[in-house]
C-alpha cells in the first residue's frame, strides 16, 4: 500500500507538468477561504486470492453497496444522482458529509462552480465558494488513500490548501483524458485497473492534493447536464440546486 501511495504521488508530479497548460481557474477545484470476478482457469489459489485483493482494494470499480461503505442520494433541481461512500478509507469526510446531510446542511445550496470536462462544485451556504464550515467545528485533515482515485464520478471534497476540509465538494465530470497520461500513469506503477479506469475520464492530475470520499454509482447524466449548464466565470446562469441528500440505511 505505501508503494502505491508513493506512485499516486509521483504520478501527480508528472501530471502537474503535463498540464501546464491548464488555467489556474480550471487547474483544480477550490474552496476560497478569502486565500471480474475470476473463473477457475487452473490459476492456483494464491493467484486467484491476489487478484482478488487487488479488485477489492479499488472499491469505485464497483457499482454495488458494500456492508462498509454508505449509499446516498443527492436530489439536485436538475435530476438524482446516487453515490457510495468510503468511510474505512475516509472516515472523517464521510462523517463530515453525512451529518451535514441528516442535518439538511445542504439543502438549498447551489453549485456554484461548474466547469465541462471537468468537475462541478457545492456545498457552500453562501454559493460564493467562499464559505462553509465543516461539522467539527473547524478545517479537518486531508485522508489520501492508495485505494481511491480521482475517477470520473469521484466525489471528494474541494480545499483552499492542505488540510482545510469544509463543508464544500466536487464530482469529478471529465471523460476526456488526455492519452498521453496513460503512459505516464504506467510508468509511475499504477495499478492496471486504476489505469484502465482512467481511460473513461478522471483528474489524476488531484489524486494526493484532495480526499476522495465517494463515488457516483448512478446519475453520470444528471452530472453532465450540470457541468454542460451555460455559466459566467463558471457560475451557472440559472441556479442549480441541491434539493435534498437522502442518506439510505
Amino acid at each position: 500500500m505505501k508503494k502505491r501511495l508513493l506512485a499516486v504521488l509521483t504520478i501527480l508530479l508528472l501530471v502537474l507538468t503535463a498540464c501546464g497548460t491548464n488555467t489556474e481557474d480550471s487547474a483544480e477545484p477550490s474552496e476560497s477561504n478569502g486565500t471480474d470476478s475470476s473463473e477457475s482457469n487452473g490459476t492456483d489459489s494464491s493467484e486467484s486470492n491476489e487478484t482478488e485483493a487487488v479488485q477489492s482494494s479499488l472499491p469505485q470499480l464497483s457499482e454495488e453497496v458494500s456492508n462498509n461503505e454508505k449509499l446516498v442520494e443527492m436530489t439536485t433541481s436538475l435530476g438524482v444522482i446516487k453515490m457510495k461512500l468510503f468511510p474505512e478509507q475516509a472516515p472523517k469526510a464521510v462523517e463530515n458529509f453525512i451529518t451535514h446531510s441528516k442535518d439538511g446542511y445542504y439543502e438549498g445550496i447551489i453549485f456554484h462552480r461548474v466547469i465541462q470536462d471537468f468537475m462541478i462544485q457545492t456545498g457552500d451556504p453562501q454559493g460564493t465558494g467562499m464559505g462553509g464550515e465543516s461539522i467539527f467545528g473547524e478545517p479537518f485533515e486531508d485522508e489520501f488513500s492508495s485505494d481511491l482515485f480521482h475517477f470520473r464520478g469521484a466525489l471528494a471534497m474541494a480545499n483552499s490548501g492542505a488540510n482545510t476540509n469544509g463543508s464544500q465538494f466536487f464530482i469529478v465530470q471529465n471523460k476526456n483524458l488526455d492519452p498521453s497520461l496513460t503512459k505516464q500513469m504506467q510508468d509511475a506503477e499504477y495499478p492496471d485497473e486504476a489505469v484502465t479506469a482512467y481511460e473513461a475520464g478522471g483528474t489524476p492530475w488531484l489524486d494526493g492534493k484532495h480526499t476522495v470520499f465517494g463515488q457516483v454509482i448512478e446519475g453520470m447524466d444528471i452530472v453532465d447536464e450540470i457541468a454542460a449548464a451555460e455559466a459566467e466565470n463558471d457560475k451557472p446562469l440559472e441556479d442549480i440546486v441541491i434539493e435534498k441528500i437522502t442518506v439510505i440505511e
